[in-house]
């Protein structure tokens, strides 16, 4: 799919070589209200791992309840941008990020009692649980499995008398379970089990937080069907959903120039200005991530410039790997040297998982769309 016209003339303009992210905050603010409509009496934070350019975190914060946090560079994030409500997740939390997150007044998601004992007095937590069972599919599985994630459910009692003890504000629990789920129907059972279960425990419970998983499509046309999300929420408790990816993916484009097109055993190259370093969501997966072609026209050199047509090209970037690899065996009906390749869906776990400075590359430039 070629990217919308705005984004389009965005790339063009930029200099030689280009290489850039297209943030749209519009397509920000209509994911969000997708959301809301479809979950009126559930609390919508936006996972600021997902995407953390403040402009994107400052729209999401504005759009829903607030966001989520997993370190003290995200939490002083989340203050800049006057974020409502913040909730601090994440293993190996330090005891600066633990006194920083009470002194803002956050939620603290608690993952083990070391933890919990580190806490400040009077601060609102939840007990992050690993629970049994299968629960959604999706391409990274929190619980159900041995992870460092959450306390065993055996813990549970034990801890909440710690919590207590500590004169901690326990309000319920944290239940993420998994990561980029597609089957909806399976996400809103799981929900259901999670109210169901947190109900049966000893606390006066206010909050279940169920965490985010919605999935995308990266390679086909499945789509996360929010219409069978819906589930009754019981008087008196806060259900919070996390989502990141669901929330910035399709606002976000990597746009990168063809410096060069090779052919090597038998295979074609288009290597670019960019790469995984940049985008290497793709590569950690271990998909080819679709993208288009934007004809540049302009051509600045006195020989003729190097194209292919009809072939079928792996997309390499500028580093010194051959595991710098976006996309294989992709047709592409003409392709020419300083043409741009624009990759859609990268707005959500792209530049913020990459490995930025290996081989210390100029970093691409960030272009934010506000309409």
């Amino acid at each position: 799919m070629p990217p919308p016209d705005e984004v389009a003339a965005a790339i063009r303009a930029l200099s030689r070589p280009r290489c850039a992210f297209v943030y749209d905050l519009g397509v920000l603010r209509a994911r969000a209200g997708l959301l809301r409509s479809a979950l009126p009496r559930t609390t919508l934070l936006y996972a600021v791992k997902a995407n953390s350019h403040p402009a994107v975190v400052r729209t999401l914060d504005g759009a829903l309840d607030g966001v989520d946090v997993a370190s003290s560079g995200e939490l002083s994030l989340a203050r800049s941008a006057g974020a409502r409500r913040i909730v601090v997740s994440g293993p190996a939390k330090t005891d600066a990020l633990l006194t920083e997150a009470a002194a803002a007044g956050a939620t603290i998601n608690v993952e083990s009692a070391h933890e919990l004992r580190r806490i400040p007095p009077g601060t609102a937590i939840t007990i992050r649980v690993n629970r049994p069972g299968t629960g959604p599919q999706g391409s990274h599985r929190m619980t159900g499995v041995p992870t460092q994630f959450g306390v065993d459910p055996a813990d549970v009692p034990s801890l909440l008398d710690l919590a207590r003890a500590h004169h901690l504000d326990v309000q319920g629990f944290h239940l993420h379970a998994v990561s980029n789920n597609l089957d909806a129907a399976a996400h809103a059972a799981f929900i259901r089990d999670a109210l169901t279960w947190s109900a049966a425990q000893n606390v006066d419970l206010r909050t279940v937080n169920v965490g985010g998983g919605l999935g995308v499509d990266y390679t086909g046309n499945a789509a996360f069907d929010l219409s069978r999300l819906a589930v009754d929420v019981p008087d008196g408790v806060e259900l919070i959903l996390e989502p990141g990816r669901f929330l910035a993916a399709d606002a976000g484009w990597y746009a990168a120039e063809v410096i060069d097109l090779k052919r090597t055993h038998g295979r074609w190259f288009a290597v670019i200005r960019g790469g995984t370093h940049h985008f290497r969501l793709s590569a950690a997966w271990g998909y080819s991530h679709p993208f288009t072609v934007l004809p540049i026209d302009e051509w600045p050199y006195s020989w003729p410039r190097p194209s292919v047509t009809d072939v079928k090209v792996d997309v390499a970037g500028e580093l010194c790997t051959p595991r710098d690899i976006l996309a294989r065996d992709a047709h592409v009906t003409r392709l020419r040297i300083g043409d741009v390749l624009v990759l859609p869906r990268t707005g959500a776990y792209g530049w913020d998982i990459s490995h930025h400075d290996f081989l210390r590359h100029d970093h691409p430039e960030f272009v934010i769309l506000d309409r």
